[in-house]
């Protein structure tokens, strides 16, 4: 998909990853780029146009999709993380607000917007995943299988939407210097960066982008002898 002249749509799109995918389209000449958010008034960015979208109201992102009916591109960037395991006391009640918006908002959204990107020749939908799709360690437990299950979903749609001609594209990826990993002693990828691979994914027509070496390496350990998802021995 060529994204010069393309019309998008970022959720999540005034901060962090959300962000940089919005200053990244303008840059690469996207013809129109809207902007979800809770509240638009949080949308500051030049040049986008900011729509009420908090991706938990089915009300809200239907009237996205009525309002944004000329859209190509639709990037499902929305999502929250909690630290914690499963034996937490709050487990539960964690994992139904993570899935909430992890898995069911980019289910509503995707749902919502086939049609529209049907109607304008197919386009295509990114889902903005994680390495935490592949492994989890309990540290981010809720987060993690919230992330398996969107990868899933990915995985569902991309051939659910063929007959339609809309790439899904999976972007899988480390942990990224935002707002949400602050306070994290990792190393981190820019949010441009992943963008830019992301992007690119896009224009070359991929399935899926990994975007970091580690990511990399964790999907290639996947079918290891000791798979990358098991707890690995020094």
């Amino acid at each position: 998909m060529n994204i010069e002249n393309s019309v998008a749509l970022v959720t999540g799109g005034n901060r962090g990853i959300g962000l940089a995918f919005a200053r990244a389209l303008l840059a690469r000449g996207a013809r129109k780029v809207y902007v979800g958010a809770r509240d638009p008034a949080t949308v500051t960015l030049p040049g986008v146009q900011a729509l009420r979208l908090d991706v938990n109201k089915p009300e809200d992102v239907a009237a996205a999709a009525a309002l944004a009916s000329d859209v190509t591109l639709v990037i499902n960037n929305a999502g929250i993380a909690q630290p914690g395991g499963f034996l937490a006391p709050d487990s539960e009640e964690v994992a139904r607000r993570l899935f909430e918006t992890n898995f069911f908002a980019m289910l509503r959204v995707s749902k919502a917007f086939a049609p529209v990107l049907k109607a304008n020749g197919g386009g295509t939908l990114l889902n903005v995943l994680s390495v935490a799709s592949w492994v989890n360690g309990g540290d981010l437990a809720a987060y993690s299988a919230s992330k398996s299950a969107a990868w899933s979903l990915t995985n569902s749609l991309r051939n659910e939407l063929a007959a339609q001609k809309t790439q899904v594209l999976a972007l899988h990826m480390g942990y990224v210097d935002t707002d949400l990993t602050r306070g994290l002693e990792a190393p981190k990828s820019s949010p441009e960066e992943i963008v830019g691979r992301a992007l690119d994914g896009v224009a070359s027509g991929l399935d899926e982008v990994l975007a970091d070496e580690l990511t990399v390496q964790v999907k290639r350990g996947l079918t290891a002898a000791r798979p990358s998802y098991l707890p690995q021995v020094a």
